[in-house]
């Protein structure tokens, strides 16, 4: 048992046993590193929330972005997709290279690359440009956010870790909703005339700040024998992910090409190589990109899968009601992204309660959780038709805090526990995975559920399509909810 001098108040040895204990020293733990102080936890906070609003923020920005730069449907769509894409494929090997190099030297490699992009987006002169800074800022995310997960993992242990994972989660879930209310803000405030440009450029400053309070607070943790990239794995797991995401969130817009269907006909055998790829891997005393043995920990396999549908759903609900909002309802940006504050205010209500009653009543939370998230999709579908295009913003608060509610009793609980029982030398890995599979299920969430509304809207109008969306999402609740039954009973 570890002894309560190397715990507090710092964190010497993560993994290491106690002195006097008869357990002998492992030659492969991880260096010493220094305890996650209040300000640092801040900081790394703040750098995950970055790429998190940034996934959302632009989702109220579209019309206006169309206007200014002629974009289009299918160019609008690459710029949520451009960013989203490239950020998913790469999350798992930016935990793998802040294993290799330090999560703290990555972590500020990229903020300063984040900061780089964003100011990018902010001046690009046409549609194509700010496709490709979104690409590439969608890189730097990828970089950035899971050196925040790892450096968490690494540098605390015990209640402190699963408080400060508990943050994390909240953190990942109100950065989402506060993107969509910030876009809404800032597109509206027009700041020196720079519209639709100041939800890129706003990053900017933020990014500078926290590369000034990284510099003193983080502190740096790295593996003590990391494993080499897997060159196999990392461009499988890039095939499959883009041959999955692409065609879905494009398709429609350039109206089924043939490309699109070989994309689709291609991602079975992407992932099957890929799965093959790594178990080869893993049995030959490789390196795989993701250790299947990592997915073998209940905590960490029954986690993913239930992110993958709650992912699913959230994405989907927030790029969907953005548009309906904006289309449908007439909303303009500052008052659709208002909208959405009540839904705000609940998860972050939820996930400040959730620590206490996971605490009494374990995985029961996240199942309540789910079920609350149901009742406030009926409620505002039942809002949405038979309220029509006249709703008011006070029309749609009660529904959308409820889904908000029940949201923050999920998500920031389902977070931490997949994080539980990593290793701390695999920390990066399984971070990434983490990071990866959300981020991969909000770009499935808003290309399928997405592409339904879209495709309704043109022939039954934008109010039923967005009920027949919301009641397309009740199959991923009811899917959470199942899959919560499946999660380890007691929570660490």
């Amino acid at each position: 048992m570890t002894s309560r001098a190397q715990v507090l108040p710092r964190v010497t040895r993560i993994g290491a046993p106690a002195r006097n204990s008869s357990v002998p020293t492992r030659s492969h733990s991880p260096a010493p590193a220094p305890g996650l102080s209040s300000l640092g936890l801040l900081t790394v906070l703040l750098g995950a929330a970055l790429p998190m609003v940034d996934f959302f923020i632009v989702n109220v920005a579209l019309p206006t972005i169309d206007r200014d730069l002629h974009a289009g449907p299918a160019v609008l769509e690459m710029v949520v997709a451009g960013y989203g894409v490239a950020y998913a494929v790469l999350l798992v090997l930016g935990g793998r290279l802040g294993d290799m190099f330090g999560r703290r030297n990555l972590f500020l490699w990229g903020l300063g690359l984040f900061a780089v992009t964003s100011l990018a987006c902010g001046v690009a002169p046409s549609a194509w440009t700010l496709v490709a800074a979104r690409v590439a800022q969608g890189a730097a995310s990828a970089l950035l956010l899971p050196q925040a997960l790892a450096t968490i993992q690494s540098a605390t242990s015990g209640g402190a870790r699963g408080k400060a994972l508990s943050y994390y989660g909240a953190t990942a879930g109100i950065a989402s909703v506060v993107g969509q209310v910030l876009g809404g803000v800032l597109v509206s405030a027009d700041i020196a005339g720079s519209g639709w440009r100041a939800i890129f450029l706003v990053n900017v400053p933020v990014a500078a700040v926290a590369l000034a309070l990284a510099l003193k607070s983080v502190p740096e943790t790295r593996s003590a024998h990391p494993a080499r990239i897997d060159k196999p794995g990392t461009a499988l797991l890039a095939v499959t992910l883009v041959t999955l995401l692409l065609p879905l969130t494009e398709g429609r817009a350039a109206g089924w090409p043939l490309w699109s269907w070989v994309l689709l006909a291609v991602f079975p055998l992407a992932a099957a190589a890929f799965v093959a790829v790594e178990r080869r891997g893993e049995r030959d005393g490789g390196n795989p990109l993701i250790p299947p043995s990592l997915l073998r920990i209940h905590s960490v396999r029954s986690g993913l899968l239930l992110i993958v549908p709650f992912c699913l759903g959230f994405g989907g609900f927030m790029f969907v009601v953005a548009v309906a909002m904006q289309d449908g309802l007439r909303f303009g940006a500052l008052e659709a992204g208002a909208a959405l504050a009540p839904l705000c205010a609940a998860f972050f209500a939820a996930s400040l309660l959730g620590p206490r009653m996971v605490a009494r009543f374990g995985r029961r939370v996240v199942t309540a959780g789910s079920l609350v998230q149901g009742v406030g999709l009926v409620a505002l579908a039942a809002t949405f038709h038979y309220g029509g295009t006249g709703l008011s913003i006070a029309e749609l608060a009660p529904s959308m805090a409820v889904i908000g509610f029940g949201q923050g009793f999920v998500l920031p609980v389902v977070l931490r526990i997949v994080l539980s029982e990593v290793p701390a030398a695999q920390a990066g890995v399984g971070s990434g995975a983490m990071a990866t599979t959300q981020q991969s299920s909000l770009a499935l969430g808003v290309a399928t559920l997405g592409t339904l509304f879209l495709t309704l809207s043109g022939s039954i109008g934008v109010r039923d399509a967005l009920v027949w969306a919301l009641v397309a999402q009740l199959a991923s609740v009811v899917a959470t909810v199942a899959l919560s039954t499946r999660l380890p009973r007691r929570i660490v």
